[in-house]
């Protein structure tokens, strides 16, 4: 009893082992005979870097026409950030169904979306008949959905879906370049799908729609996840046919105009190595499928991918493997050799956990075959290799996508969503975490978040025809702003003409006192002839700095030497009593003469002073009023040489012979004379803004004599204290005035100079922030910080050579979390600002070289301008700005703008050394 129930025991046993050994065989074989659909890692690089290849291909202009990956810009520039609001409609054709779609988008706080839709059949003879009937049963599908929700006679935005490869010019804009899938319409290729739509939508005259966006599904599906992540910059479709699409920097788009932002580009992979680039890993499965396919030779990637051909190559690789007697003993059926018979559903029932062995006898014996249970497992494995092949393809060219824009943002690790969708992702059981795996291996440094669209890719095309609206809307609005920064011609006119007015008045003796721009004589009456020579020390005081300089002056060779020291001064003593002030100067004078050793010699000194001065000789000079953030008491109304003579009386240590005191701008001046003759105007664009030139004494009604020139320091900054420019002022403009030191004055000089751009660009960002057009509208403590945004980082942020990326590093710096659209918007407010500024300071020289060249009654004026200044110097568009606004405004004058290399240190020891020439001379006369 024993040894028979034993006997029997083992003999099931090794039934068993031999029942899996067979298996095991035919798993073998299975594996054997598919052995070029197993791709390792290493291949998967390697396809991975040739279509990183194509990309580039598709991206350039010159190799776009003949490459295979056709990166389609999408004109889709901007992702969903939660402010969208709105109803809109949508349609969604390119697969087997034709759907339309109400979507109700709500801000109230939290993003919402409500959705209505419907679905409507696509018959044969409608997507392979005639394109203009097409088009009109999609009108009629799409006034039947608004007839029955009671949507008809009001006015709703849409959005178009539409699944095949169009060469996009606008966002509502796109030609179909060819059908896909199964459609065949005629007359539809090569022409405007969104006008042919437009058109068969005017038959309807109750429905009212304005097509703002016509979408790719996979655009549709990025935006769709993107509504909700908005990390996702990335969308792939893997269902019947298959494409990618992601946010690529507009700098690395040949084929559309601009540089800023980013702009979606659809790959369209499908068509990837139908240039022969994917050969040594098709297989003869694949070649076979294509001969049969509607198009021959195209579209290869996608064939090996999605699920329209799936289960076609499955069935293919059974006939071949029957008749090679490898399954089914070598017994045909008919169904099994009909072309589609297998689709891609019985695919993933056939893998499907646990009960895919049972799905898999019953669909074999649906095809009229006898499997045994070795060809089942056969046949499921050969399932698993096939669909693990397309989730290897699939994942080597989204690596390739991932890997770029992680180039693109020159980061060393990515975190990004991709947003999915299609059936072969969604009915597949192992597809998406086969698929997530091998991405995550092939892109280690990319933390990549797979996201499931769930309401499809209609949702998506209302989510791009709600961005546009909003992105519309929002660029009406900042444009509305922008516009009050631009001067138009006959703005600039006026200005021109005014300041010439305003000359006018401080030139005269009944008008000096009350005239805004204050014309004050320098007493600066001689110009540097190459016979000056000696050692001289100047001071330069203008800014928070202080500089103490030894010029030595060689006559003949005009060569001029310099050493300086620069020292800082403390708020507290820039806002402390003038003694405090004079005397922490002295100090300054000391330490340098020590450093130098030079406590004895007695030397001529001359001291550029850069505030507005009445002078009644060289070196006598009287504080108007401070500027600049100075606000030392007891100077104003006072002479500034008498007070620095009094602090170094105070200190007696050393004595100095105090010849002139001049101003920064003509120190300027000076300076580019001395290697330039023809130079007669001094012009500072930096932290704040002046203008001095060589005036004809007989004009100058406040100084006596008629004989010769002198230096005219304009004091242009007051300009338009008086009301005169007030038309061209803003509200930020004003906010600006009213928050500073100094009130209702230096009005000009607040709207040209880099003390205060910056600050008017922050008025502007708080504004638009507040109207919900910037930074999600929220205000960052940085923002509200008066000052925060310096001049300096205008230069940086409207520097060409500078990406987006970079732009927006900048503002992080400030606290200020900004997208890719924000950037872009803060670089044209800057540029607005700064353009504004550059052309008014033209309009003011305008008036001056034109009044120059009228007192001398020439046709044609010749003459230099010396410049000094951060504004000038730094910013890389201002002198070019305010060169052509004077050539424009001032076109009978030819002026050279010579920058000032050393400043108008070197210019006030220059000034000092024609002084000293010039009393020589007198004495000896």
């Amino acid at each position: 009893m024993t040894s028979a129930c034993h006997s029997g025991h083992s003999s099931h046993t090794s039934s068993r082992k031999s029942s899996q050994q067979a298996d095991l065989a035919k798993v073998t074989q299975v594996d054997r005979f598919l052995y070029h659909m197993r791709l390792s890692d290493e291949t998967l690089r390697d396809i991975m870097a040739r279509f990183q290849a194509e990309m580039q291909k598709g991206l350039g202009r010159d190799t776009n026409p003949t490459a295979s990956v056709k990166m389609l810009p999408t004109f889709v520039r901007a992702i969903p950030d939660g402010s969208e609001n709105g109803e809109f409609l949508s349609l969604d054709l390119g697969g087997s169904k034709f759907r339309v779609l109400k979507v109700q988008v709500s801000e109230e706080g939290k993003q919402k979306v409500q959705m209505e839709s419907q679905f409507y059949p696509t018959p044969n003879e409608i997507i392979r008949g005639n394109g203009a009937e097409l088009f009109e049963y999609v009108a009629d599908c799409l006034a039947d959905f608004m007839k029955t929700r009671g949507l008809t006679h009001r006015k709703f935005p849409l959005g178009l879906t539409f699944s095949f490869p169009c060469r996009q010019t606008k966002l509502d804009e796109g030609v179909l370049i060819s059908w896909t899938k199964k459609f065949k319409a005629r007359g539809v290729q090569d022409t405007d799908v969104v006008s042919c739509l437009t058109k068969a939508v005017k038959n309807h005259k109750d429905i009212d729609v304005d097509i703002l966006a016509l979408v790719n599904d996979t655009v549709g599906t990025m935006m769709t996840c993107a509504y909700d992540d908005p990390y996702c910059e990335v969308g792939v479709i893997i269902g019947t046919g298959t494409n990618a699409c992601y946010m690529e920097d507009m700098s690395n788009i040949d084929l559309v105009e601009g540089d800023e932002g980013r702009m979606c580009i659809s790959t369209e992979w499908g068509a990837f190595g139908d240039d022969g680039a994917l050969e040594d890993v098709r297989t003869e499965f694949d070649r076979d499928l294509d001969l049969g396919s509607l198009n021959p030779g195209k579209q290869l990637f996608e064939k090996m991918i999605s699920g329209l051909y799936l289960g076609e190559l499955v069935r293919l690789v059974l006939v071949k493997m029957t008749k090679a007697g490898l399954l089914f003993g070598g017994k045909k059926s008919s169904s099994l050799h009909t072309k589609g018979r297998i689709e891609t559903r019985h695919v993933a029932a056939m893998e499907r956990y646990k009960e895919g062995l049972a799905n898999t006898r019953e669909i074999l014996t649906d095809l009229g075959l006898e499997p045994s249970e070795a060809d089942c497992i056969a046949v499921q494995h050969v399932c698993t290799i096939v669909s693990f092949r397309s989730a290897n393809l699939c994942a080597a060219a989204l690596a390739a996508v991932l890997t770029r824009l992680r180039e693109n943002k020159k980061l060393a690790r990515l975190r990004t969503t991709v947003g999915v969708d299609g059936t072969v992702y969604k009915i597949h059981p192992q597809y998406p975490k086969r698929l997530h795996k091998v991405v995550r291996r092939l892109v280690p440094n990319c933390d990549v978040r797979f996201l499931l669209s769930e309401s499809g890719s209609t949702k998506g095309a209302a989510m791009v025809t709600a961005v546009a609206s909003r992105v519309q809307a929002q660029r009406k609005q900042v444009d509305r702003v922008l516009a009050l920064f631009r001067l138009s011609r006959e703005q600039l006119v006026g200005v021109r003409d005014q300041m010439r007015a305003e000359l006018e008045y401080g030139l005269r003796r009944d008008t000096h006192l009350r005239a805004t721009v204050k014309m004050l004589p320098s007493y600066v009456c001689g110009m540097p002839d190459g016979t000056e020579r000696g050692n001289f020390l100047a001071l330069d005081l203008g800014g928070t700095n202080f500089r103490v300089l030894l010029v030595k002056i060689r006559s003949g060779r005009r060569s001029v030497r310099m050493y300086n020291k620069i020292f800082a001064i403390p708020l507290e003593i820039m806002q402390g009593t003038g003694e405090e002030l004079f005397d922490h100067i002295v100090q300054c004078i000391s330490d340098f003469l020590d450093y130098m050793g030079l406590k004895g010699a007695p030397l001529p000194l001359g001291f550029t002073f850069s505030f507005p001065c009445r002078q009644t000789g060289i070196d006598k000079a009287t504080l108007i009023e401070w500027t600049k953030g100075f606000k030392a008491t007891d100077c104003e109304g006072e002479d500034m040489v008498d007070m620095l003579r009094e602090a170094i009386k105070r200190r007696n240590e050393f004595d100095l012979d105090i010849v002139s005191v001049v101003n920064d701008t003509v120190g300027t001046m000076m300076t580019c004379a001395y290697e330039d003759p023809n130079c007669e105007i001094g012009l500072i664009a930096g932290t704040g803004s002046n203008m001095c030139y060589m005036e004809e004494m007989r004009n100058i009604e406040v100084v006596e004599g008629d004989e010769g020139k002198m230096c005219i320091n304009t004091e242009w900054g007051g300009f338009g204290d008086n009301g005169c420019i007030d038309a061209i002022r803003t509200q930020y403009d004003k906010e600006v005035d009213e928050g500073s030191l100094n009130p209702s004055k230096q009005r000009y000089e607040k709207m040209t100079s880099g003390m205060y751009l910056g600050e008017i660009v922050r008025q502007i960002l708080i504004d638009l922030t507040r109207q919900g057009l910037l930074f999600r509208g929220q205000i960052s403590e940085r923002l509200r910080t008066r000052g925060i945004f310096e001049t300096k980082f205008l230069s940086q942020i409207e520097s060409d050579r500078l990406a987006l990326l970079q732009v927006r590093r900048i503002l992080q710096q400030l606290g200020l979390d900004s997208t890719c659209e924000d950037s872009i918007v803060v670089k044209e407010v800057c540029g607005a600002v700064s353009r504004r500024a550059a052309q008014l300071c033209g309009a003011g020289m305008a008036a001056i070289v034109e009044k120059r060249r009228q007192d001398q009654g020439l046709e044609h004026l010749k003459i230099t301008v010396g410049v000094d200044g951060t504004l000038y110097k730094l910013h890389p568009h201002f002198s070019w700005i305010l060169q052509e606004t004077v050539k424009e405004l001032a076109p009978k004058c030819d002026v050279t703008f010579m920058l000032s290399e050393d400043g108008s240190g070197k210019g006030a020891a220059l000034i000092t050394a024609v002084a000293k020439r010039l009393q020589q001379a007198q004495k000896e006369n």
